[in-house]
This record gives C-alpha cells, sequence and structure tokens, in this order.
C-alpha cells in the first residue's frame, strides 16, 4: 500500500529516481518513488536490442556502485538494466511500481497533492525525475502510409523490418549506431545527416569522457551559443570505435543531408551535407587539439596518435550530394526516425514553468516551492543527464530538501 503522506514524492524510477532516492535516503528523507512501468523502463524496452552504453562502465555509473563487467568496456542494454534493478535493492529504495500520475496540485494549506491510479498522496516536495526521452517526435514529413515508418525509440533489430532499403534519418548517437546495424546486416542504407558533434571514441589512450573531465566540458554551465540541440555521434559498439561517416560511405552507405519535404513519393534532401560533416570534422580536430595542447601544458606521457588526425576523402555522395531520393525507385520500405524527444509534464499542473512552457528552476530547483527537476539535459552542467552527472544533480536537490523548514 502507498503512503498516503510523504515528505518528498520522487516522480520515476530510472537513473535520476533512484540517485535521488539514494540522496534522500542518506539524510533520512521520508519518501517514495513512483513508475508508471518498472525500474530503468527506457533501458529495458525502449532501446534497440544489441545497444551498448556510449560511455565505458567505470565512468557511465554511480559512485555508490560498479558494474560486474570489464570497467573499460560498454555495457549492454541488459546489463545496465540489471545494474539499476541491483541498485535499488542496495538502497533498499521505496519503489512503487505500475503507478501512473494523473496529475498534482498545490493545496492551500501549502504542499502538494498528487494524484495517482492508486490513490492521492499529500508530499512537501514533488521530484520530477522523468528523464528526457519520454515523447519520441517524428516530424510530419512523409504522410502516414507511404512506407513503413518508426521512431528509434520503437526499433529493436533489423529482422523487425519488412524486406527492402531504410533510410535513417538523424546522424546522433542513435541514428548513427542504427545505421551502421542495418548496413552490417546486408540493409541497403540511407543516412540523412544534421549538424553535429564527433569527438574521438579515444585519443592517446584516454577515452573521450576521460577527455570531456580533464578539459573542464563536462563541468560547462551552458552550452556554447547556437549549439543547445546539436547531436553527439558517439558509439560503444563492436567495442567502441570513433564514428566516421566517410567510413560508412566506404562500405556503402549513402550519405544525404537534412531531410527537409516530401512530395508523391520523392523525399527533398537539404544541400547542407558536406558542411555538416566538415563541422563534425572541426569539431573532432578541435578536441584532438585540445588535448595535445593539455598534455604538452601537464607533461603527461601519453603516446602519440598522429594518425588520428588524418581526414580521409569525401565520398562521392559528399562530393556530389543527392537531393532527391525517390523511395520507390531507391526500394526504401522503411524510415527510421532517430529525431529526438519532447519532454511531458502534463502531470505537474503547478507554476513551475516559463512562457514557453520550459521547466524554469535554478540547478534543478523550480520556481514552484517544492517542486524539483532532476535528469534534464544542462540541468546544472553538461553532465546532468549522464549517470554519474545525475548522482551530483540529486545529491544538490536532496540537500536543498532537507534544508527545508
Amino acid at each position: 500500500m502507498i503512503p498516503t503522506c510523504v515528505n518528498t514524492v520522487v516522480v520515476g524510477a530510472g537513473q535520476a529516481g533512484l540517485a535521488m532516492s539514494a540522496h534522500l535516503r542518506d539524510h533520512q528523507i521520508d519518501h517514495v518513488v513512483l513508475e508508471r512501468d518498472s525500474i530503468a523502463e527506457r533501458w529495458r524496452n525502449a532501446r534497440w536490442d544489441s545497444l551498448v552504453m556510449n560511455g565505458p562502465a567505470w565512468h557511465d555509473r554511480f559512485p555508490a556502485r560498479h558494474f560486474d563487467s570489464d570497467p573499460d568496456g560498454f555495457p549492454g542494454k541488459d546489463e545496465v538494466t540489471r545494474y539499476f534493478e541491483d541498485f535499488a535493492k542496495q538502497i533498499e529504495a521505496p519503489i512503487y511500481c505500475g503507478v501512473e500520475i494523473t496529475g498534482t496540485t498545490a493545496l492551500p494549506q501549502g504542499g502538494y497533492q498528487v494524484e495517482t491510479s492508486q490513490g492521492h498522496i499529500h508530499a512537501d516536495h514533488v521530484v520530477a525525475a522523468t528523464g528526457p526521452f519520454q515523447i519520441p517526435v517524428i516530424p510530419p514529413i512523409v504522410p502516414d502510409g507511404v512506407v513503413n515508418q518508426l521512431h528509434s525509440f520503437d526499433y529493436h533489430n533489423p529482422a523487425q523490418l519488412p524486406d527492402g532499403a531504410v533510410m535513417v534519418v538523424g546522424a546522433g548517437s542513435s541514428g548513427a549506431q542504427i545505421a551502421d546495424e542495418l548496413l552490417r546486416s546486408g540493409r541497403k542504407v540511407f543516412l540523412s545527416i544534421g549538424p553535429h558533434d564527433r569527438p574521438p571514441r579515444s585519443y592517446r589512450g584516454k577515452d573521450f569522457v576521460w577527455w570531456l573531465g580533464a578539459l573542464g566540458k563536462w563541468q560547462m554551465k551552458t552550452p556554447p551559443a547556437g549549439r543547445e540541440h546539436v547531436t553527439i555521434a558517439v558509439s560503444g559498439a563492436y567495442g567502441g570505435t570513433t564514428v566516421d561517416f566517410r567510413k560508412f560511405a566506404d562500405r556503402g552507405m549513402v550519405l544525404l543531408g537534412m531531410t527537409e519535404a516530401y512530395d508523391s513519393g520523392v523525399i527533398s534532401i537539404a544541400d547542407d551535407l558536406a558542411k555538416n560533416i566538415a563541422d563534425g570534422d572541426a569539431n573532432y580536430l578541435g578536441l584532438l587539439a585540445e588535448a595535445d595542447a593539455y598534455i604538452d601544458a601537464h607533461g603527461l606521457d601519453l603516446p602519440p596518435e598522429e594518425d588520428a588526425k588524418i581526414i580521409g576523402a569525401d565520398p562521392d555522395c559528399v562530393k556530389t550530394p543527392i537531393r532527391q531520393i525517390n523511395l520507390a525507385e531507391q526500394g526504401v520500405t522503411t524510415i527510421i526516425w532517430a529525431t529526438g524527444y519532447v519532454q511531458d509534464f502534463s502531470w505537474l499542473k503547478v507554476d513551475a514553468f516559463d512562457a514557453n512552457g520550459k521547466p524554469a528552476h535554478n540547478r534543478g530547483v523550480a520556481k514552484a516551492d517544492g517542486i524539483y527537476f532532476l535528469g534534464l539535459p544542462w540541468l546544472s552542467m553538461r553532465g546532468s543527464s549522464f549517470i554519474w552527472g545525475v548522482w551530483e544533480d540529486a545529491k544538490y536537490l536532496a540537500a536543498q530538501i532537507s534544508n527545508q523548514p
């Protein structure tokens, strides 16, 4: 039975909710974690079968628990799910699964009433720990019924798709990895590439996540101007290699610019492929240059890696970009949209949002007293939506809750 009155209600039992529960427990704060599905549900059922973490196990974890596998390896989604389940047992988290939140409203006497599928709860504090991956977004470009269309959220493996070529739209981590898997399976693949950052998987013996820490990039408080929503093409798949779109093309993948429009069976493609590839290269080479400067400044004994700075020749599809794809002529039977998500806080009926409907907060502390956000990108720093980053943010929020009278 769910308690009807607690100090804090945490909504969501993913990495953010578990981190929050651990720190609330350290402060001996009475709380419950409510989850509409199951612990780590996004890792369990909203990822493709072969997915591995984008960072090595030594880095992408809570400080309070290690992965059981190789620390330099990239755990798969099932191992990540078990990790969070085991952590929930470790901290004895008061989690209630299968509980849907239908509304949260402020009470005249203070605090909040949280309406759930199993009754209502009075809480002094409510933490929205539902994360950044809530509602998949498919742009309204291609009408239903033209070809099979699905979001990366619903992609599991090549066998689920009908025979034929596949067009993947979006070349961040999800799009790049799915396109690579489909190509390896023998499919003809078109990959629509927009603006992106393309870090090295590793450089001079250190993984790129180590370099982001050493160079102070994880702790950046705000994104560079105009780069708030730029995706990152990085992968831990197949042992972890640098994503190189030119090498994809050398293996037979057809690279395209951004997908713009659809008319009568034909998709129009923007003339921006060469620029997007070049900008990704600049990001890649810029990080290598910063790493070299850091090594020199600190006198580190790390092996040189000059070959990493060699950029291959542009393939034909970059030099002579394709501006239209006739789906039937190219045999495209499926489009996979790796085009991100929007957040859904419709259950949170309080004054905690700005004029654009975005959470209004300072380091996760909302403008409405007693409301907190956790797990969002750039909540307090660049690393806020990552496993280790959400741990730091949860520690801060638990302290804020503990200090309330």
